[in-house]
């Protein structure tokens, strides 16, 4: 079994966990795991780690995303997307695209959003959204986010008082983007939803070299990236000499060279060592990938 990372285009209607225990048939091992979500409406970049690969997903910084969405303006729901029940809302007949960039423009840069309820987001320790499908009113506070990119792409009217946005949205981790379109409704007055939300990069990580579920099992190397090309991939890195990676591949210490954060080390034979973290004045080892010996 190859250990790496799987870039997966996962379809509408199956949760993050769902991808993965597909995976788990295709790959013939239980060792899977997956780095951040993907609610089941959403469409696009799902990243696996297989193997000793799973050791690798708590350290991936997958902070910057993009989406290609459809907002809905004319009427809210109560979950902010197509699945919720439609809240009375006064229609989009009056809206037009001009005033559409102009609200747009106020939810671009960082700015406090509160999240779905329906988010994944703890209360109390429950999901929100537990709660919600229990019948609770939930409120959640406001958390600073980036949204770098909220651009109108193309608009288009199903009936004369819905308005439908195709849009693209560059944000941070932890932005949510049925909350932009709920906020963009309610700052244009009439009501918003998401209607479709398809990821089209994680980090380094983008659709092109997504594969489908069903490609992945009529591959004949089904992972994506191999460990060595993963850690190349997604971390900084630093090259050792032999000597060096035997000393971290036993979990020894090596001097600094003022790296932060992160990164892999990689022996002379170009296969990584280990992720290390630069503190306390020595480089420690957070993962040993391959052991000395």
């Amino acid at each position: 079994m190859t250990s790496g990372l799987v870039v997966v285009d996962k379809p509408s209607g199956m949760t993050s966990h769902d991808v993965v225990s597909k995976a788990r048939k295709i790959f013939r091992t239980r060792k899977i795991g997956h780095a951040g979500t993907l609610d089941p409406m959403a469409t696009g970049v799902l990243v696996l780690g297989v193997e000793r690969a799973t050791k690798l997903l708590g350290h991936l910084t997958l902070t910057d995303k993009t989406y290609v969405a459809t907002i809905r303006l004319g009427y809210a729901t109560v979950t902010d997307d197509a699945e919720g029940s439609r809240l009375e809302g006064p229609g989009a007949s009056n809206i037009g695209p001009d005033d559409v960039r102009t609200a747009m423009k106020d939810l671009t840069g960082t700015i406090d959003q509160v999240p779905s309820a329906v988010s994944a987001v703890k209360v109390a320790g429950r999901r929100a959204y537990d709660r919600v499908r229990s019948g609770e009113e939930v409120e959640l506070a406001a958390r600073t986010v980036t949204v770098t990119r909220f651009d109108l792409l193309a608009d288009r009217r199903p009936e004369p008082d819905l308005l439908d946005l195709d849009v693209i949205v560059e944000c941070s981790s932890g932005t949510y983007v049925r909350a932009l379109a709920r906020d963009l409704g309610r700052a244009l007055g009439t009501g918003g939803h998401l209607t479709a939300l398809r990821r089209t990069r994680v980090g380094p990580f983008t659709i092109a070299e997504a594969r489908t579920l069903e490609q992945l099992a009529e591959a004949e190397e089904p992972v994506t990236l191999d460990l060595d090309a993963a850690v190349a991939t997604a971390f900084p890195r630093r090259d050792v000499d032999e000597g060096e990676a035997t000393v971290l591949g036993h979990g020894g210490r090596l001097p600094t060279t003022g790296l932060t954060g992160v990164y892999g080390v990689f022996g002379p034979d170009g296969r990584v060592v280990a992720l290390v973290r630069e503190r306390d004045g020595a480089t420690r080892s957070e993962v040993v990938l391959r052991p000395s010996g």
